[in-house]
């Protein structure tokens, strides 16, 4: 696969960016079909990069539940996930406390929280974004940074396994 095609197919893997699919393709071995090899090698190209770079890529993913209050700030990948949750189907109370703690969340730790959403519902997205909220700043980032990492393996995984 040539570097076009790679990053076509997995620039979006990490939300709005693309850098993470390019520092991977200019380390890949050959080794680009393999799910399992290629997760691993953007995971630790992503958790080894400038933190500046990793905040930047927190910042990168939209708020939950956007997509009923602000759909376009939602990529094509995020709106997939974030609809599989059923957060696209909240009710008015789990839609003010989403606000609420998307809010307070990113008022304490300076980006949004971050969460992989697959085979997790509503109210265990909700505990879990309650508990977080009491984290200390260095827990959270590492906690944020590794859930980004799963939200790539599971797309690096979408994708190639279709």
């Amino acid at each position: 696969m040539d570097k076009a095609a790679f990053l076509a197919k997995f620039g979006a893997v990490f939300e709005h960016s693309p850098w993470v699919a390019q520092a991977a393709y200019e380390t890949t071995d050959g080794l680009l079909n393999d799910p399992e090899t290629l997760a691993v090698r953007f995971e630790s190209l992503f958790l080894a990069s400038d933190p500046a770079l990793q905040l930047a890529t927190l910042r990168a993913h939209p708020q939950l539940v956007c997509a009923l209050s602000a759909p376009d700030e939602l990529t094509r990948n995020s709106k997939r996930e974030q609809s599989v949750a059923g957060l696209d189907q909240c009710s008015a109370s789990e839609l003010a406390e989403f606000g609420r703690l998307n809010a307070d969340y990113k008022e304490k730790f300076g980006f949004p929280f971050i969460i992989a959403v697959k085979g997790l519902t509503r109210q265990e997205i909700l505990e879990v974004f309650r508990k977080r909220l009491n984290n200390d700043l260095q827990l959270e980032f590492q906690t944020a940074l590794q859930q980004t990492c799963r939200i790539a393996r599971f797309r690096i995984m979408d994708i190639i396994n279709g």
